[in-house]
């Protein structure tokens, strides 16, 4: 399975990205070895996710996120 997720981090912001271990991949968000956006802004919490069969829907969707409106994006999941 593969996810497209929406992480809100620490110091209130947004962070979209996709994985195909979404448990693992918090966790090394939260340890300081995801991204670099996340690394300055701990700790971070799931907010919304999305699954695919494949890494390229996906990678389609965090893409189609990362275009929408920070407003657009909290309607996801508030």
């Amino acid at each position: 399975m593969n996810y497209t997720y929406i992480l809100k981090c620490g110091d209130g912001s947004l962070y979209t990205g996709w994985t195909n271990d979404l448990e693992r991949r918090i966790k090394c968000h939260n340890a300081g070895k995801g991204a670099k956006y996340t690394k300055s802004r701990l700790p971070v919490e799931l907010a919304y996710y999305e699954s695919f069969g494949t890494k390229r829907e996906a990678m389609q969707r965090e893409w189609e996120i990362k275009r929408l409106s920070r407003k657009d994006k909290l309607k996801l999941f508030k």
